[in-house]
């Protein structure tokens, strides 16, 4: 989700509630405690140097139960970091203190935002030699042999 699609649905909303991909709810008194920029320059193991940029938003939690952050406080958090930090219409990664720091990416179902599981991948398989998709093979077209036959290819 980018984060113009954030502001567009923090704008039709009463309160604001994050998701996790297991179904509970981050506790409502959360805090957004950075909306940020991250831009990460690597070489991937092909040898292609790349660029990446997400715009980041970190909840936490605190022992602060009587606070609610209303959807046009977060609008106006993220207006001014577009303003002063140059922010621009990325793609949203939500940090989230569970066991360790998880990286989450974001959708909206209506009514919670939610943050979604990311997944590592490699993104030079041509070059390491990683089959872009696991070929699929009919076990009957294999052999014409019966597999308990002297010629079989059961053994």
């Amino acid at each position: 989700m980018k984060l113009s699609e954030v502001k567009n649905k923090l704008n039709t909303l009463e309160t604001i509630s994050f998701q996790l991909p297991n179904g509970e709810l981050v506790p409502s008194h959360f805090h957004v405690t950075e909306v940020g920029k991250i831009t990460k320059h690597f070489i991937d193991c092909g040898g292609t140097v790349r660029n990446e940029e997400v715009v980041n938003f970190q909840l936490w939690n605190a022992n602060d139960y009587d606070h609610r952050l209303h959807p046009e406080k977060l609008v106006d958090i993220i207006e001014l970091s577009e303003k002063v930090l140059g922010i621009e219409d990325s793609e949203i990664e939500v940090e989230y203190q569970g066991e360790t720091i998880g990286k989450f990416g974001l959708d909206f179902d209506g009514k919670h935002f939610l943050l979604t599981n990311k997944q590592t991948d490699c993104l030079a398989k041509d070059q390491c030699g990683v089959p872009v998709e696991k070929p699929k093979v009919k076990l009957a077209e294999l052999n014409d042999e019966p597999c308990c036959s002297p010629r079989g290819n059961c053994c």
